[in-house]
Parts: C-alpha cells; structure tokens; sequence
C-alpha cells in the first residue's frame, strides 16, 4: 500500500532520488536534506502509513531494531558519541511528513543541543490520575 500523492512514498520506493544508507525489502533509510546533525537519517517504511498508530505491529516491530543497527553505524562510520531517535506523531508534535518515519540523529560530544526538554514537576496524585486516564482509553 503506497500513496502515490506521497513524497515519502516516492522517496522509499526509489522513485526520487536520495543519499540512501540502507535498504531492505521493507525501508529505505535516507540521509535528511535538513539534518539536525551530520549524518542525519531518515527510516522511510516502503509501504504508507501516517503514523505509527497506523502502522501494523510487524512494521512498528522493525522500526527499532533497525535505528539500532543504523545509530550504531554512526558511531562506527562518523565517529558519533552516541545517537537520538526520534518518532514524532501529529502536527502538534513536529510531524510535517505524514508518512510514518523515524529519525535517527547522531550526536557528538560537544555537539548542539538537540533534543531536550526542562523537566516539569508532577505530583504523585496528579501522576496516578493521568494514568488511570491513559489506562482507560486502551
């Protein structure tokens, strides 16, 4: 299944030309033309889904394993300190490609600051009510 409307699509299934680092039946794995650092990768599944709530367990169970495999790549090959994976989900979220992809960011010591947040404070009470929601919606 493919959206022929997709550039992603396109991309994973080599209608557009990219810097490719890895390829299998299932992914396409590219360098991204706005890299948040050297080395900068994209997992692209070669079928379409907008997000990983669309994508089927067998692919969501690939995704992982492989940015693995593709992180330690970096370290071996760019000499990275180590490396972020990031899956956003919805526009909120900084999705702007609504095909289902991962990033996989290599860092170096010394590097930006990249991915990051101010941890917020919780307490436990406001802790056990927001999971009691979360529970509920499964």
């Amino acid at each position: 299944m493919k959206d022929c409307n997709c550039i992603f699509c396109k991309i994973a299934n080599g209608e557009i030309p990219s810097a490719t680092v890895y390829e299998d039946d299932e992914f396409r794995a590219i360098l991204d033309l706005g890299p948040a650092s050297k080395g900068h990768a994209l997992i692209l599944p070669k079928n379409h889904f907008k997000d990983i709530c669309e994508a089927d367990d067998a692919t969501a169970g690939k995704l992982f394993p492989l940015a693995a495999k593709i992180g330690a790549a970096m370290k071996k090959g760019l000499g990275a300190d180590g490396f972020n994976v990031v899956q956003n989900n919805g526009s909120s979220a900084g999705q702007t490609v609504f095909h289902l992809h991962v990033h996989v960011i290599p860092r170096y010591e010394g590097g930006p600051t990249i991915v990051s947040w101010d941890p917020g404070k919780a307490e436990s009470d406001e802790l056990t009510k927001t999971a009691d929601l979360i529970k509920a919606a499964f």
